[in-house]
This record gives structure tokens, sequence and C-alpha cells, in this order.
């Protein structure tokens, strides 16, 4: 019997938790699968959403993005502020939130291909320029969307939300980008050893820009998403959601390695679900809000203590006995036992003594 892999845990533990949610909401009085409890917690998905499809990107790299508040932030300013309650100004405010987005994915890109900077610190540089710029230049709220903008964030479909169906469309065209193009394989290739993926002909710079600049872009969407709701844009509406660590740990929670190389669009998508489906909960249950994010922090602890002590990958040997069967659920002593064996063998070949 195969094992379960991480995108199979991670959509078993929604499950569990749609269980969960339906006995809790129900002794308080509701019901969990109501038409406007539904709608609240794929709302609940819209935002952190976006941003969590570009963190998956970022992470497979072997990266980070912490500067996607502060782009949330300020693509919902540059989105209000340009459409000015004009419905005729909707696209070229879109347009230009949306390239001003990419232009920051884009140095965030940069920095850390090209001058070799570790993503954590390039985009955490990134996002405190953006901070300063925004708190310089903005004391409040901005701009105004207008109605027909508005009712993106504010209709649906029955109980499905348009912002979802943004999302899960978004979802789609980068998941097939991920299974189908180069891009996407060298994105893989990239995050799991750029040593490789350099000696294999893949420029490893692109597939990082790329990354980069596709999570900027998300996050653009995701600000612009919150002006529709809020219609206003917001110089703190990003940072107060802490949508940065949250999309990471949505990310990690679908199963993603922090080390890159090897995770699932759709894990990330149950992940935040999962997220959702909590708060969701603990609203209902009107649970302290501090508590809520007791209960974030338990989940994401558990998580990554099970997908580590788990061994999910299973290869047989390639060059002999010499070669064991790769485990990542190996211990360090174990996978060290191992490279001793496998060196043992090289130097003990003809081709070692002719060394």
């Amino acid at each position: 019997m195969n094992r379960l892999d991480s995108t199979h845990i991670v959509y078993l533990v929604a499950l569990l938790t749609v269980i969960a949610g339906t006995i809790l909401v129900g002794s308080a009085g509701r019901n969990f699968f109501s038409a406007g409890n539904i709608s609240d917690i794929l709302t609940g998905t819209s935002i952190l959403g976006f941003i969590a499809i570009g963190q998956t990107l970022v992470i497979l790299v072997g990266s980070l993005d912490l500067s996607v508040p502060y782009v949330i932030s300020l693509s919902s300013l540059i989105g209000a502020g340009i459409m000015a309650n004009q419905p005729g100004n909707i696209l070229p405010a879109v347009m230009a939130a949306l390239l001003v987005s990419a232009l920051i994915g884009l140095a965030n890109g940069a920095v850390v291909a090209g001058l070799r900077v570790h993503g954590f610190i390039a985009t955490l540089g990134m996002g405190l320029i953006v901070s300063g710029y925004l708190g310089s230049t903005y004391q409040g709220s901005s701009g105004q969307a207008p109605l027909a903008f508005r009712l993106v964030g504010a209709t649906g479909i029955g109980p499905v939300p348009v912002s979802t169906l943004i999302m899960l469309a978004c979802a789609a065209v980068v998941l097939l980008m991920l299974n189908t193009t180069r891009l996407g394989h060298a994105m893989y290739a990239v995050g799991g050893d750029p040593s490789v993926a350099r000696m294999s002909g893949i420029r490893t710079r692109t597939p990082v820009i790329a990354a980069h600049m596709i999570c900027s872009v998300m996050a653009g969407l995701a600000g612009l998403l919150l002006a529709a709701r809020l219609g206003v844009g917001s110089p703190t509406i990003g940072s107060q959601g802490g949508y940065d660590l949250l999309s990471i740990a949505a990310v990690v929670l679908g199963g993603t390695l922090l080390a890159g190389g090897k995770g699932s669009l759709l894990g990330t998508l149950g992940g935040v679900l999962i997220f959702a489906m909590l708060d969701n909960i603990m609203s209902v249950l009107q649970i302290n809000p501090f508590l809520k994010d007791v209960v974030r922090g338990i989940v994401i602890v558990v998580a990554v203590a099970v997908y580590a002590r788990r061994r999910v990958v299973h290869r047989q040997a390639r060059f002999g006995s010499g070669a064991a069967a790769h485990d990542d659920g190996d211990p360090p002593g174990r996978a060290s036992e191992r490279g001793a064996g496998s060196r043992g063998n090289r130097s003990s070949s003809p081709r070692g003594v002719s060394a």
C-alpha cells in the first residue's frame, strides 16, 4: 500500500476540520454548511489564496518573499487612487497596480538571483523601502473604487464569491505552468539543487526572477481585491493582515519544503482552506482573537513535525549497492553512513585508485 503524500494528508486534515467544524458550529446553534457560512469561508480563502499561490513559487525556488504585505497596500492605493470613483479608469488602474507590483517582484528577483542575496533579506529590505514610502506619502486611506469595481468583492455565484473564482482561475494557470512548461520544471530543479540545475543547462536566474515577479503580481491582485471590498486604498491593510507569515504558513502546511524543490500548489490551496475554516469556526464560537494565533501555531508545528518524521520519497539504487535508496525520512546519522558507504565504494573502485 502506497504511503499518503503531503497533498493527501493536508486534504485529510481539511476533511477532519470540516467534521470538527460541523460539530462545534452546530453546538453554537449555527449551520456550518449554510450558504452564508460557506460564503464566509470561501471569502477568507480569496486574499490569502492569491498570496499563497505566489509564495509557493518563491519557496519552490528556495527563496522567500516578506515584501508581500507592503505590495498589497501599495497596489490598493494605486488602484483606488487612479480609479478615483470613475468606472472608465478601472482598467488603467488595474494595469498600473499590477505593473508596479511586477517591477517590485523583478527587483526582488534580480537581487536574489543576480547579487545572490538570500530572499529573506532581499525581500525584507524591499518591504522596508515600500513601507517607508507608504508611511511618508499617505497619512490614511486614499482614492475611491467605483461601484462597478466594488461589485467584484461583494458578489458571487450562489455561495461562491467572484473573488474566489478569480483566485482559483489564477491557481489553475499557475498549476498548468508548473506541470507542463519548461519554466515550471526549472523552478523545481533550481529549488532542488541550483548547481545540478546549472550543469543541466538551466538558466538558474530566470526561474528565480519569474517566481518573485509572479508572487508580487499575485500580491497586487490581493491588494486590488481588498480595495474592491473596502472601496478605498489603505497604506496599512497588508501589514495589518500579517499576510507574509500567514502565506508562508499555508505553504508549509500544504507540504512544500522551505528548502525548496519539492511541493504542491494543490497542497497550498488545502492549507489556505484549513486556515479559512479554522478562522471561521473560531469566529462563530467567539474565541479570543489572540487565541487564533495559538491555534494556527499549533497546527503549523504539528504539520511540520508530521512531514519531518514521514518517509515520503523512495527511489531505487541507481549505482549499485553503495548508493542506497534515497529516503527523506532518514535521520542525519543514517544519511551520513550511507554517504560514507558510497564514498568508500568509489574509493575502492579502479577509477578511484587511478585517480
